[in-house]
């Protein structure tokens, strides 16, 4: 009778290790899940950003990043979810934001056109989210009493561009809608403030940029003959865009898109007229340039179309015809087919849900 009994135990201790083998095995794989699900949350947002200051504060140079900067509406946008937002300025400008996207040491980068074209041709796994700037306007300064009246009065001339940034696409660009190429000139590359000193000094015949050439221009050191306003369709303007990481975007999603919502509301507030000039203010007092600077660059612009972040035709035609010149120049080995390129999932969400304007 009690061989019996023992016999009942033994045949249901092989269930019973089952059951208790499968209980284990599901407490490992939700311990394992659990585990990558805490992995994968975002702790941490690094953003990349050239620094284009002319005081000891870091600046991006754009009216609607640094209202996002200084008001601190991405830390005020994560806080509650314990997400840290870290600003990364580079005086190297695009090439070191490149540098900073391929190592992981940013997530997402406010940037100029040529340098996330660059990044995008050579490998970098990246999705433009946004535009931030179109349009703006760029100058041709040159050594004062020259009298200089046609481009071609200036090949075999010292022009200082800034290679690698979108000072030098828009130069190409200026340069292709008058017949010529970098060729024709002999380029020195120097940085804003280098390409400044040298001109203040003769020590070239020229420079190619954005405001910086007018705020030389304002002191007397230069005259400017040509400019992007002088051309066709802007030919020779710049743009800047919002690109991410694709793993970044991957990882959460949702937190890009909060992303995108705060840009899109930074930008409905900046374009507000009663805003105006409270936002060149901001931007005057952190960035160090003038005011009058300011209002001379900014002089019958209208903030809602110069810093729409909408990814619409004509930002994408635009940006498509950079990429071709910057392939045609040689300036990437590979073409970029940016309308492949560009998400636009999260600007058209942020669109419906704030009633974003566009240009």
């Amino acid at each position: 009778m009690l061989n019996s009994a023992n016999k009942k135990y033994w045949w249901g201790l092989p269930a019973l290790l089952l059951i208790l083998g499968g209980f284990i095995f599901l407490q490992q794989q939700y311990s394992q899940a659990a585990s990558n699900s805490s992995q994968q949350k975002i702790h941490k947002i690094i953003i990349a950003v050239p620094d284009l200051t002319a005081s000891k504060n870091n600046s991006s140079g754009n009216l609607v990043v640094d209202h996002i900067l200084l008001n601190r509406l991405f830390e005020k946008q994560f806080k509650a979810q314990h997400i840290e937002v870290e600003w990364r300025f580079f005086k190297g400008a695009g090439p070191a934001i490149n540098e900073a996207l391929v190592n992981k040491q940013a997530d997402l980068a406010f940037v100029g056109d040529l340098a996330a074209i660059i990044g995008k041709a050579n490998g970098i796994d990246t999705r433009l989210l946004a535009a931030t700037g179109r349009h703006f306007e760029a100058y041709l300064g040159v050594i004062p009493h020259q009298n200089y009246t046609r481009l071609e009065q200036l090949k075999g001339k010292r022009i200082a561009i800034w290679q690698g940034t979108a000072v030098q696409l828009s130069f190409d660009r200026f340069l292709h809608s008058q017949g010529f190429s970098e060729k024709d000139f002999k380029i020195v590359n120097l940085d804003s403030s280098a390409m400044n000193a040298a001109l203040a000094a003769k020590q070239i015949d020229a420079g190619w940029g954005l405001m910086s050439i007018l705020a030389l221009q304002h002191k007397g050191l230069v005259d400017i003959p040509f400019g992007s306003q002088n051309t066709p369709n802007h030919a020779g303007s710049a743009q800047s865009g919002l690109i991410a990481r694709q793993e970044f975007i991957d990882q959460d999603p949702q937190v890009t898109q909060q992303i995108v919502d705060v840009l899109t509301q930074a930008t409905q507030w900046v374009a507000q007229p009663s805003h105006r000039e409270e936002a060149i203010m901001q931007a005057v007092k952190n960035a160090g340039y003038p005011l009058a600077l300011y209002q001379q660059y900014l002089k019958d612009q209208d903030l809602g179309v110069l810093f729409s972040p909408l990814l619409d035709e004509e930002y994408l035609t635009y940006l498509q015809s950079g990429a071709d010149v910057a392939f045609s120049s040689k300036l990437i080995k590979k073409q970029v087919n940016v309308r492949a390129w560009a998400e636009q999932r999260f600007i058209q969400s942020s669109t419906q849900k704030f009633a974003a304007t566009g240009p």
